[in-house]
């Protein structure tokens, strides 16, 4: 290969490499201002740019909570259900939210007045359930809306946070006695 033809390979590789650049550099523009607006109760990641190897980490604006384990070896929390406060036992096993009829009276969701069609297997056996959507579950700055929930008639003792809320986090982390879920 003659000198000239590899000058010329050499710039346009260097080119190239200047083409590539130039359209990956309005990207990074475009998303810097909508990640610098985060309200100030908002954790946001540590992210890096490096213009020499041209990569960069995502940014993820995440709201974070913590519930405990107790005792019992479960994770339990206290959350605000659409106004009220419901403590929680975490059920990864259960596919829905699922309140206690005498909870779901405390709210003022009139269980006695609901359709209670839905067969449910529970620990405890078989019983009767409700559908109902609730506007909001809130723990400290994580809150979902609409969760889809079930009311049972009877056999159940404890709230269970199931994965109609769990499955609308951006993650949740077992960390010791710790339970860390992330909007």
């Amino acid at each position: 290969m003659k000198q000239s033809d590899f000058i010329g390979l050499l710039i346009a590789a260097i080119l190239l490499a200047g083409g590539v650049s130039f359209f990956i550099a309005p990207k990074l523009e475009k998303t810097a201002p909508a990640e610098q607006s985060a309200a100030p109760s908002e954790t946001v990641n540590a992210a890096t740019v490096n213009p020499a190897d041209e990569t960069c980490e995502v940014h993820v604006p995440a709201k974070a909570a913590t519930l405990r384990r107790k005792k019992d070896s479960h994770y339990w929390g206290l959350a605000d259900v659409d106004g009220y406060p419901v403590d929680f036992m975490v059920d990864t096993g259960a596919s829905v939210v699922v309140l206690t009829f005498e909870d779901a009276k405390r709210m003022r969701l009139e269980p006695e007045t609901l359709d209670y069609k839905w067969n449910i297997s529970t620990a405890g056996g078989q019983t009767k359930g409700a559908s109902v959507l609730l506007e909001s579950i809130r723990f400290g700055s994580v809150e979902i809306e609409n969760v889809e929930a079930m009311i049972l008639r009877d056999g159940l003792d404890q709230n269970l946070l199931g994965m109609s809320f769990l499955e609308q986090l951006y993650s949740y982390e077992f960390r010791g006695k710790q339970l860390i879920i992330r909007q």
